[in-house]
């Protein structure tokens, strides 16, 4: 008789001075039930040096439900960030994280937590991020880390680090992807109504949140819009620029201050994903992959899963053809 499969365990590092925003995020992402609508089961424990209640700000606590010694059977290990930036964790915390690490267990900090890793020593001679406003605060007390100013997270060794608030969200639902795939990680961010694709490098903040018109925002929201409805096309920015009816010069500056990206790694990021979904939930050929999502040629989506997915197509639909369900037409 089949065996239910091992959910993916999740340990959430628990001690005095978590912010409970983080834990939130954690939980919302890992700790839901959605297997039915077809994402993998998760087990998400709060795990700590013991089982008191954890306090936190605004007269909240965490009730941790399995000890440190839980971390060696985690497949992801998440630390919150902190409301005092340098508070110190535990030494039982701090050596379980470098055990962890050993160990080769993927662990990932939201916001402020990259101080603890750091605490660990688990980033000396690493690269990291944290939010913008705690950028020379880490690298003050923390020289041996290479701190990244504008990035959304990062990874570097199996540690992923984070920048503020909702780079935490980016982050986890990122960590989702890459284990369990691009359809996973969406109909969690759809239960969360948040964005479901925001790639690590784009920038943590933009100069002008909002256009500087309501002309310019419609027109940028009509320019996406038509563009995901046409990535089979060969775009260009002088296409998009057209449509939104600016110039290239005018329509690239309005698209970075309005979206933390150029034209051009917007559309990648979206055909990156849209090749993703086909390769999870299609029996397709490579070749016509390419072709629906704007690649051109297997070659060349071959060359950008390389660069920002560190796999190729055909190792990524491997890994996930087990997971993808049902198969289903996506159409032209």
């Amino acid at each position: 008789m089949a065996t239910e499969p091992v959910p993916y365990r999740v340990a959430l590092v628990s001690f005095p001075g978590i912010r409970a925003f983080d834990v939130s995020v954690i939980t919302e992402v890992w700790g839901t039930d959605r297997t039915e609508r077809g994402v993998p089961a998760f087990d998400l424990r709060r795990v700590a040096a013991d089982t008191t209640p954890v306090p936190m700000r605004g007269g909240l606590s965490l009730s941790p439900d399995r000890t440190l010694a839980w971390l060696a059977r985690a497949d992801l290990i998440l630390v919150p960030g902190l409301d005092d930036h340098l508070t110190r964790a535990p030494e039982p915390v701090l050596e379980a994280l470098r055990r962890a690490h050993v160990r080769g267990t993927t662990i990932a900090a939201l916001c402020g937590g990259a101080f603890t890793l750091a605490q660990a020593g688990l980033l000396d001679g690493r690269r990291a991020v944290t939010h913008w406003d705690l950028v020379n605060l880490l690298r003050a007390h923390y020289p041996h880390v290479t701190v990244e100013p504008d990035a959304l997270f990062i990874e570097d060794g199996n540690i992923w680090t984070a920048a503020g608030t909702a780079a935490g969200i980016d982050l986890c639902l990122h960590l989702v992807r890459t284990a369990h795939g691009a359809e996973a990680a969406a109909t969690i961010a759809r239960s969360m109504v948040t964005a479901p694709f925001r790639t690590g490098t784009q920038a943590q903040f933009i100069e002008h949140p909002t256009p500087r018109t309501d002309r310019d925002a419609d027109a940028l929201a009509s320019v996406r819009a038509y563009a995901l409805q046409h990535l089979h096309e060969p775009l260009a920015v002088a296409d998009l620029a057209a449509h939104a009816g600016m110039s290239s010069r005018s329509f690239a500056r309005h698209f970075a201050a309005a979206t933390g990206a150029t034209p051009l790694r917007w559309l990648l990021d979206q055909r990156i994903a849209a090749a993703q979904k086909l390769l999870e939930h299609t029996d397709l050929p490579m070749p016509e992959v390419a072709r629906r999502t704007g690649f051109g040629s297997e070659i060349t989506m071959r060359q950008h899963f390389a660069s920002r997915l560190a796999t190729s197509p055909r190792a990524y639909r491997t890994s996930f053809a087990a997971q993808a369900g049902a198969r289903f037409d996506l159409g032209n």
